[in-house]
Parts: C-alpha cells; structure tokens; sequence
C-alpha cells in the first residue's frame, strides 16, 4: 500500500477560488513528479464557477455571457460552488499510463460512498461520472411517457428528434435540475481529469447540497437527454459537506491507496 495523503484546503467561510485551487494543483503536481511529496488528494468547496474542459463547444456555454474559466483537463463545461465537495487526486501512474483505470477508480470510490449513504448509483457507458439511473422504459405510462411529477409533465420530448435541442430557452420542463421530478438519468457526481508526466490532476466534484439550478444555464458536460441531483435531493433531507468528507476520505483512501496502478489487461480478439 502506497502513503496516501489528504489536504482539506477550505469549506464553507474558507472556501478556495478555482484559481488558487488550481496554482496549488499545479504545485503539488510538479512535487510529486519529483517525488517530493506522496499521492495527495485535495478536497475542498469552490465558489460559484462555470469551468470548461477542453471538448466544450460554444454552444454549451452559458447564453447570458457569464463567465467560464478554460482549464486543461477533460471533458466539458460544469459548474462548481457552495454545496458540492470538490477532489483533485494527484496521484502519479505507472507507465503505460492507463487514465481510463484512474477514472474508474474515482467512480468506483464514488459509488461506495453513495452507497454508504443509501443511493443506489451506476456508471452510464460513454458518459464519465456516477449517475443515479432514471426510469426504465418499462416503467413509463402506457402512453410511453414519465408520470406527471411537481408539476412537470413531457407530452413528447424534441430532444429525441432534434440532437441541438437547447433545454434552456424550453422552460423549467427540461431544466437539468429538474430530471430528479421528471424521473430520468441524472449526475450526482462529475468527473474531469488529466494526465501529465505520468501525475493526474483535476479530479471529481460531488453534489451534496448545492442549488443545481445553477446547471441550468449551461449544458452540463454536454448531455442534453439527462440532469443533475445531489445527495441532498435523492435522499430528501439535508447533507452538509461535513458529514460527507470522512465518508469521502474513506472510500477514497481505500480505492486509490490500495489500487494496483498497473494498466489494465485488455484482452485481445482474434478473427
């Protein structure tokens, strides 16, 4: 087993600007290419922010002209603020460098901290993160449609038919904070990373308590057909960071400090 370490920055009144969070990501960084400090993970709360990965289209931005800050990791654009624990593993691979492993790993370490708290969550093929996973077909109404929920009814969905729908000039409806109510696939937890010189950066950002309305004036990492929840909301009573961040700190710590780095075996098909 690796040293595995932990560094709260700030939460709640000492909160970390994306800006600092990232200069001293790339400070740990550079140490632990030089073997100067162990595997560090950060943790830590954000002001409200609109990030962009480098796959963001122009289109997914938000259409009032608020700002977004371009940073290199992957993915696309999402939002980061009060509510919602923040994690920027740098943790340096063994070559060949297998990032997709690192990716399942956080998702894996995110699945058992849902589940410690009683949420049931999946992965969703060609979508990163952890998802707690809407209706099945077989559970819409005989009309094919979601039951009516809060309010919010889909008498037929143009995001099926039209691949730039755009569900933020179509009403709260198809807002992304409201897939909970409409009962369909929605992220608990984002996942964004990259890997230079063989040491990951950027990390995960796991919904506890924030107002996911926020979400709505982007296109959150792209996906246009699902939403957003948090802890929070799925298990309608509030969560605080505080109770998350050792639970956090556990799953982490068993999932990354114990990994076998090493790539994964894929094995070969033959004709």
């Amino acid at each position: 087993m690796s040293e595995f370490r932990f560094v709260r920055m700030g939460f709640g009144a000492d909160m970390v600007e994306y800006q600092v969070a990232w200069d001293e990501q790339r400070r740990v960084h550079a140490a632990r290419f030089a073997d100067e400090v162990p595997d560090t993970c950060l943790l830590l709360e954000h002001p409200a922010v609109y990030t962009a990965g480098r796959r963001t289209a122009p289109e997914e931005r938000p259409l009032d002209g608020t700002p977004v800050i371009d940073v290199d990791r992957g993915g696309k654009i999402t939002w980061h603020g009060p509510g919602q624990l923040v994690g920027y593993p740098i943790q340096k691979l063994p070559r060949p460098v297998d990032v997709v492993a690192h990716l399942r790993r956080l998702e894996d370490a995110m699945i058992a901290l849902c589940a410690e708290f009683g949420i049931e969550t999946s992965r969703v093929e060609g979508r990163a993160g952890v998802w707690v996973l809407g209706d099945s077909a077989d559970t819409a109404d005989t009309a094919g449609q979601r039951p009516e929920l809060g309010g919010l009814t889909l008498d037929f969905d143009p995001r099926a038919a039209d691949p730039e729908f755009d569900p933020r000039l179509n009403g709260p409806e198809y807002a992304p904070s409201n897939a909970g109510q409409r009962r369909e696939d929605r992220k608990i937890c984002a996942m964004g990373i990259r890997v230079a010189k063989g040491v990951t950066m950027h990390g995960f950002a796991l919904n506890v308590n924030p107002d996911t309305s926020n979400f709505d004036k982007i296109i959150p990492c792209g996906i246009r057909d699902a939403g957003v929840t948090s802890l929070s909301y799925e298990l309608g009573r509030e969560v605080t960071i505080d109770e998350v961040l050792p639970v956090a700190e556990k799953h982490l710590r068993a999932v990354l400090g114990n990994a076998d780095l090493r790539p994964r075996l894929v094995e070969k098909v033959t004709a």
